[in-house]
């Protein structure tokens, strides 16, 4: 695996406590590379420990907002096929937190947004694959989210916005997920970006960086390349979703970079 570094890198470190990021979770070989973006998520774990950290992924799909809601120690969930078999014995024993899954409830609750609870579901690669990177001690309470990819994005943003106040008690808000993420496109021997890979997150970062959330809603219709990059929204709704709950006036790129011809490695702080 390799990860292409790009002409614009790019911030290294953080003024302040984080609130919220949006994190490309990437292929699940993730955890076992070693490599530019790889060596960015340790580091960037190094740099502040969390309370909790409440978790929207990419790779739990529901109509209704789900929190997961338990004290005891996740199973995993190993949801790809056809990788190496030793990403199937990664074990990351993080446990959840009721009290947490129940504030983030109350927070929906009080801004009209329906949710539910559940006791069982493991964690996902979305969730345990950058975690694992970040916080290998598996030592704070995780609360994972699912995602509704066919909501507007403007209710995404309102999902973000509805539990902003969670920064402000030292919970990391994570939006795991990817901006390109066609993974009919991925060539796992390329060395090379493809240009339109490129075109459409460089138009995407520059729509975050300047705040222009009404563009941004509309990217479908508005950015280079969006329906190829996009082939479905689950991947970018985290963004979204990261977006609204941040604390930051100007949101800002800590890393961007790319590995296996299309896929990308960015993250934003909000």
């Amino acid at each position: 695996m390799f990860s292409l570094k790009i002409s614009k890198i790019l911030v290294k470190g953080c003024e302040k406590m984080i609130s919220s990021l949006f994190i490309c979770h990437g292929a699940p070989t993730l955890v076992s590379e070693k490599n530019e973006y790889t060596d960015f998520l340790k580091d960037l774990g190094s740099r502040q420990k969390p309370k909790a950290i409440v978790i929207f992924t990419a790779h739990w799909e529901s109509e209704i907002t789900t929190i997961s809601s338990m004290d005891d120690t996740y199973s995993m969930i190993y949801d790809f096929y056809g990788f190496p078999k030793e990403l199937y014995s990664i074990k990351y024993p993080a446990k959840g937190s009721v009290e947490v899954a129940s504030k983030l409830q109350s927070m929906l609750r009080n801004h009209g947004i329906e949710s539910k609870l559940d006791k069982n579901r493991g964690l996902d690669h979305g969730a345990w694959d950058i975690l694992y990177l970040m916080y290998p001690k598996a030592d704070i309470p995780i609360i994972q989210v699912s995602v509704n990819p066919f909501l507007a994005m403007e209710r995404q943003y309102e999902i973000g916005r509805a539990i902003r106040e969670l920064g402000k008690e030292d919970i990391l808000v994570i939006g795991s997920g990817s901006t390109v993420h066609n993974l009919a496109t991925v060539d796992w021997n390329s060395e090379k970006v493809e240009e339109w890979a490129l075109e459409f997150d460089d138009w995407f970062i520059e729509k975050v960086e300047d705040n222009d959330k009404d563009t941004l809603f509309n990217y479908r219709k508005l950015a280079p390349y969006a329906k190829h990059a996009v082939p479905r929204e689950e991947h970018i709704v985290p963004m979204f979703i990261a977006m609204g709950s941040g604390n930051r006036d100007k949101p800002k790129l800590l890393h961007q970079s790319y590995a296996y011809g299309t896929l990308s490695y960015i993250c934003f702080e909000f």
